[in-house]
């Protein structure tokens, strides 16, 4: 059954970039039309989170184009199998690349740090065609036929998914033998899971992993996103991200991971109809905390002074 897909795929790999969109936009336009929880969970996040700066119709005209966003991602991750190194060049820009090679080349590590904005998985395959795989922490798809397809395209540049819970071990062997990881730090988890920090003016629950990743290993963390413009895309690298280590375990997660939220609100800011928000972020809240009062509890970011 992978092989149908994978055919499928290599069809619609056939037609030009623009037709993809176009079919992409349309069925996101179809989504937002038809699938009322989605749709009603991406007007309350954005209404949550820009009620107060913008319009009502502004918001509706973002939750519209994000899921055009997101019909147009699934074309084109029809086509990732099938790029060439070759095929990069005018798809894809890069801005930024040195903040990635000065940090790479200190040979201890690096650690991509990235969200769902844009269309995260081109990326991915960005870096392995251009001759700097990646490994990817993944969660395994519920369905063994989704799950196969989805790991041989994300595989085909020369990546390697790393389920998620099975990873630190491997990862950490990856980066002390100065290889690159990537992890997505947008998703809202349980409470045993991460912490609580501010994610746009509310507490949200994050992964806490990348943290004790970056402290175990002393990789250097390095933003990197990627926004479609037009029928092309563009790749933004920051500067590498200062990482705290004390002898505060709490401290260090709590801190570096509102690093690195605040870097990820920040290009999100900039691009919301490109985000990721039929997803629920605010989900976990601490105050439902069910080890609330013990040693266990999940920890919120103290507030600023």
């Amino acid at each position: 059954m992978v092989s149908t897909l994978k055919f499928i795929s290599f069809l619609f790999n056939l037609l030009p970039v623009w037709l993809l969109d176009k079919i992409g936009r349309w069925l996101g336009r179809t989504a937002y039309a038809i699938d009322k929880r989605h749709r009603e969970i991406s007007l309350k996040n954005l209404r949550d989170v820009f009620g107060g700066e913008k319009s009502g119709d502004e918001i509706t005209s973002i939750a519209r184009m994000n899921f055009e966003n997101l019909g147009m991602n699934l074309m084109e991750f029809l086509k990732v199998p099938w790029l060439k190194r070759g095929d990069v060049d005018g798809y894809i820009e890069c801005e930024g690349l040195e903040n990635f090679l000065n940090t790479y080349k200190k040979g201890k590590g690096v650690i991509f740090l990235t969200a769902h904005l844009g269309n995260w998985e081109l990326m991915a395959a960005f870096y392995g065609l251009t001759g700097y795989p990646v490994d990817i922490v993944v969660r395994d798809i519920d369905s063994p036929l989704l799950d196969g397809f989805t790991r041989w395209v994300r595989t085909r540049a020369g990546n390697r998914t790393i389920s998620k819970g099975r990873s630190m071990r491997e990862l950490l062997k990856v980066l002390r033998g100065g290889g690159i990881v990537g992890i997505l730090l947008d998703q809202n988890v349980t409470w045993n899971e991460g912490v609580f920090v501010n994610f746009f003016g509310r507490l949200a629950c994050t992964n806490k992993g990348p943290s004790l990743l970056a402290v175990s290993s002393d990789a250097g963390v390095i933003p990197t996103f990627i926004v479609r413009e037009g029928n092309k895309h563009k790749i933004i690298i920051g500067k590498e991200i200062p990482v705290v280590y004390s002898d505060d375990k709490t401290r260090n997660m709590v801190e570096n991971t509102a690093r690195f939220t605040k870097v990820i609100e920040d290009l999100v800011r900039k691009y919301p109809e490109q985000w990721f928000w039929i997803h629920q972020r605010w989900k976990t809240r601490p105050e439902n905390d069910p080890r609330k009062g013990t040693p266990m509890a999940a920890q919120v970011q103290r507030p600023q002074e």
